[in-house]
Formats: C-alpha cells, sequence, structure tokens
C-alpha cells in the first residue's frame, strides 16, 4: 500500500505544524475532557496540539515520523504526554484501553481510512469518543483564484494522491466514520487562516519543483502545475482560508 506524508517535513511545514494549538484546533473535543479520561492523539506530529490536551488525566501521542516525535520530546521537556512511534494501522494498546482518540490532520494522508477508523474503534471503549478533523480542499477558498492557481493546485492534489492521500477526505470522512460502526456522528465544518495566499503559492510551488527530481509518468503534468505556481507566487497578494471538517462520533 503506497502511502507516504506529501507537505514533508522542510522547514515551512514543521513551523506550519508547530503553530496549531488545541485550544483553536481542538477545541471541539476539549469539554469531553477531564482528569478521568484517558485520550489518544494519533499523528501528533510536533506535539502543540497534543499537550494543550492535559486537562485528560492521561494522553498518549503517536506518530510514524521518528523526527516529529524527537521534536516533540525537546519541545516539550517536563510534559506529561507519552509520545510513543506507531503507525494508525497497529497502535500499541490494548483493544478498549482509552476513552478518546483524537486526531488532527491525519486522514487526508491516509491511504486506508477504513483500516484506521477500525483500529481506533478497537482502542476505544465502550462509550468512548472519537475526535477527527480532517481538511477538505474542494471547499478551500481563494481569491483571487486564477486558472493559474487552479493548475497549480490540481498540482498540489496530485502530489497528495500521489502520497496515498486523498486531498478532499473532509467531504468523505463523516460516512466512513458511521461505516466503521460509530454512533451519533456530529460533523461541523470550520474556516481558517492556515496560512497567507502568498505563503501557500510558495508551499506548493517548493513541493512541485522537489517532485520534478523524480521521473515520473506525470512529470509533464507537475512540471506544467509548477509554472502556474511561479506565476501564482510572483502574482497579487490574495486571500486563503482553509476549510476543516470535525467529526465526533461514539463507539
Amino acid at each position: 500500500m503506497l502511502e507516504g506524508y506529501a507537505p514533508g517535513y522542510a522547514q515551512d511545514a514543521i513551523s506550519m505544524m508547530a503553530a496549531r494549538r488545541a485550544g483553536d484546533r481542538a477545541a471541539f473535543v476539549m469539554p469531553h475532557l477531564n482528569p478521568a479520561v484517558t485520550l489518544l492523539d494519533v499523528g501528533c506530529g510536533p506535539g502543540t496540539i497534543t499537550t494543550g490536551l492535559l486537562p485528560a488525566g492521561r494522553v498518549i501521542a503517536v506518530d510514524t515520523e521518528p523526527s516529529q516525535l524527537v521534536y516533540a520530546r525537546r519541545k516539550h521537556p517536563r510534559s506529561k504526554v507519552e509520545f510513543l512511534a506507531a503507525s494508525a494501522y497497529a497502535l500499541p494498546l490494548d483493544d478498549a484501553s482509552v476513552d478518546i482518540v483524537f486526531a488532527h490532520a491525519l486522514f487526508e494522508h491516509l491511504a486506508d481510512p477504513a483500516r484506521a477508523l477500525a483500529e481506533f474503534r478497537r482502542v476505544l471503549s465502550v462509550g468512548g469518543t472519537l475526535a477527527l478533523s480532517t481538511s477538505d480542499w474542494s471547499r478551500a477558498k481563494l481569491r483571487p483564484k486564477t486558472a493559474n492557481v487552479d493548475a497549480a493546485l490540481r498540482g498540489h492534489y496530485l502530489l497528495r494522491r500521489r502520497a496515498g492521500g486523498d486531498p478532499f477526505a473532509g467531504k468523505h470522512l463523516p460516512a466512513q466514520v458511521q461505516q466503521a460502526g460509530f454512533t451519533d456522528v456530529r460533523t461541523h465544518t470550520r474556516y481558517r487562516v492556515d496560512q497567507s495566499y502568498k505563503d501557500l503559492a510558495n508551499y506548493v510551488e517548493q513541493r512541485l519543483i522537489a517532485a520534478l527530481e523524480q521521473d515520473t509518468p506525470d512529470r509533464d503534468q507537475l512540471a506544467s502545475a509548477a509554472r502556474s505556481a511561479w506565476t501564482w507566487s510572483r502574482g497579487p497578494s490574495g486571500d486563503f482560508t482553509q476549510c476543516w471538517v470535525e467529526v465526533l462520533a461514539t463507539k
């Protein structure tokens, strides 16, 4: 099963992830936190959201990327969070051992969402809470949205899919959660300024340029998208807000 992390771990990606905090990104799960619950954060990245979840009595955080766990432990040396290396498909936890499974910005990068949801359901206790937040690029708002912006974003989506992910994951997540056997599925759509219009253009351009170092069948399409991103990044400023789909459900 092909799967990777399309944004990579360059400084711009790390800085973007490290700027995220629980007060905003996990606000929808905060009312469920108290000292009696055990929470699992899957795909914790640099841990800047995770450490804000400590109203929970115990917080376990997993990520597949060792450098992110090193960053999280170094950045939060006194944190009570337990940072572990693990995959969303094989969690190092017993059945029904946690009260809440939380994941932010994970499902857009998963090649097999159903398998991950089955694993989340396995570790959740009966009556436990599933709390997911996932982006949906199909509803992102960009102004101006020119032909070059559209072409560059098509290249961006291609890279996401080539890495095994789904840039429109938020659109499909509520139905996938229900199909996985969860009940009381509640959905909320939230718009955020994750980065500026110009920063997004530069981010997309750099990913496309890096992808061109590989000789792949879609290289011509990526090269065209990179040229569009170059034009976009050197054009006028604009506005960008990302669509995030938040899902709460019960086992």
